[in-house]
């Protein structure tokens, strides 16, 4: 186990890899391993002439641009702990996250999609505007915009950079020989799809060490180029893909926002041999029209996880777009994040039908849901797990975190199977599995089936209420462009290769999915829209 802080672990990187490209865009900037260093030094010492200690919570709420990975690694080599905002949010859950959060800066950009951010803060934070201190939030100090134009009452990025250059690296390095990675250092707030959002406390040692594996499992090194279109709020982003970079030396390819054509042209362009990524935007990828124009062969492997992975997708991205050791991981934001993953040389089958094996030094059991009693080798059940990674709590929230962690045992909620050799199948959500007159259907196993289909391009199944059966099965499908279908075909399809019950009573086209800013389906949208169209209550 490494017991480093970000900060070490970028400083050995930095003195191993000077010259290493670390961080490049398609449009600039383009830093190595020296320069990145020498940013990240000036803006932890400008945190600090900003009145930043160590403890103190800094928010980003920004898109993937260059700043947010410089800010990841300042504030955690000054102390402060990142607090990563959802691109995706609006004036209530702001005013929500700050609060909660006891956040003293904020850093932003000026929009995202149709969401000006500045507008929103000052609809938030009335007072900002002229200076003042604003009323509500009594942990607040300022808000920093990561831009050239200026805003009134906010200082800009470029300030803060200014700042830095007035602090002597002495200080610096006397607050980094204070800090330890047992330290809070990263704050990530769940989706808040059951309630309100919680913040989820991870340690320098607890994301450190699960970027490491993760790394190990994809055999990355120096030589390699992640292209990153996974947004840098979720673990995904600022784990898996930045921090894994940084401790292997490898470069960093990041979009700004995704774009499947943004992708493929970062892969052709930059040669990267690393792709990361939610299924919804590898099947974008490669149902992009220009997809063939570009090269995809420097490619070797990265991961897809954040979602149920397709097998048919997964088929495609190794034959297409020549990722041949892609692997899948899974976790959850509370295991900093990655519970299980695939290895490149696993076996097809396995890499396509399973989430792989526990990581080292990763406990996993399959229990009866809501308890803690060990089901036999692939009876379904919860999946729980234990380990270095599993989060400090949640901020604030002690009922909900001895909720959460059972005897050191973190409740996932997700359900699943185990075989002999340790292998995990995740069937999908506790709440998720349906149960049509006695009998448990699991909506995975019908997707995976449903997506053979030559005409299905996305699939997505969910439960509805029922009066005699309590619950029937409903699909919602997004066909591939050009095609048509009916139910009936689909449900004949269907009658031919699975069993009566499993059976969609329900098929719904859709041209689009309600979609978190990480890209996954929210399925309870989908019960909800059923729900609505079949008039149930």
């Amino acid at each position: 186990m490494i017991e480093k802080t970000l900060g070490q672990v970028l400083d050995e990187t930095a003195a191993k890899y000077p010259d290493n490209e670390a961080l490049v865009y398609l449009d600039g900037p383009r830093y190595t391993y020296k320069q990145f260093k020498e940013i990240v030094d000036t803006v932890a010492k400008g945190l600090i002439k900003l009145g930043a200690k160590k403890g103190d919570h800094v928010a980003v709420w920004a898109y993937n641009v260059p700043e947010w990975v410089i800010l990841q690694f300042a504030t955690a080599k000054m102390g402060a702990v990142l607090v990563t905002v959802n691109t995706y949010y609006k004036a209530k859950e702001l005013e929500y996250l700050l609060k909660q959060s006891d956040t003293r800066f904020l850093f932003l950009v000026d929009k995202f999609k149709d969401v000006s951010y500045i507008d929103t803060l000052y609809k938030v934070m009335p007072e900002i505007k002229e200076g003042k201190k604003p009323s509500g939030f009594p942990m607040f100090e300022k808000a920093i915009y990561i831009g050239k134009e200026k805003h009134e009452g906010l200082l800009n990025f470029d300030d803060v950079v200014e700042m830095g250059k007035d602090v002597d690296d002495e200080e610096l390095k006397k607050i980094e020989a204070m800090l330890d990675c047992h330290d809070v250092v990263n704050m990530q707030y769940t989706s808040g799809t059951t309630g309100f959002p919680k913040g989820v406390m991870l340690t320098h040692y607890n994301i450190v060490n699960n970027a490491y594996w993760v790394g190990q499992y994809l055999g990355l090194s120096n030589k390699d180029r992640m292209c990153i279109p996974v947004p840098f709020f979720h673990c995904f982003g600022c784990v898996l893909s930045t921090l894994n970079c940084v401790i292997y030396g490898a470069t960093m390819v990041p979009i700004k926002i995704f774009d499947a054509g943004e992708v493929l042209k970062a892969i052709d362009k930059e040669k990267c041999t690393v792709i990361q990524g939610v299924p919804t935007m590898f099947v974008r990828e490669l149902n992009h029209p220009d997809f063939h124009k570009y090269d995809m062969s420097s490619l070797r492997t990265g991961i897809m996880a954040g979602a149920p992975c397709p097998i048919e997708v997964m088929r495609r991205v190794m034959n297409e777009m020549h990722a041949k050791e892609i692997t899948i991981a899974y976790g959850l934001t509370e295991a900093s994040p990655v519970i299980t993953m695939t290895k490149r040389d696993d076996d097809i089958n396995k890499r396509v039908e399973t989430v792989g094996k526990a990581l080292p030094y990763v406990d996993v059991k399959i229990v009866e849901p809501g308890t803690l009693k060990e089901q036999p080798p692939n009876t379904p059940g919860e999946l729980v797990a234990r380990g270095y990674n599993i989060m400090k709590g949640y901020y604030k929230m002690p009922e909900a975190t001895a909720k959460a962690i059972e005897n050191g045992w973190l409740h996932t909620k997700d359900l699943a199977t185990m075989d002999e050799e340790g292998y995990v199948r995740i069937l999908g959500r506790v709440d998720d599995m349906i149960i049509r007159g006695g009998e448990n259907v699991y909506p995975r196993e019908i997707e995976e089936f449903l997506y053979t289909h030559p005409k299905i391009k996305e699939v997505q199944v969910v439960g509805v209420p029922h009066s005699e059966y309590g619950e029937e099965v409903a699909a919602f499908i997004q066909l591939k462009e050009g095609m048509e279908a009916s139910e009936e075909e689909i449900k004949e399809y269907c009658r031919e290769n699975i069993a009566r019950y499993k059976i969609p009573k329900y098929i719904f086209f859709v041209n689009e999915w309600p979609m978190t800013a990480s890209g996954k389906i929210q399925k309870f949208k989908l019960r909800e829209l059923a729900k609505q169209k079949l008039g149930r209550k």
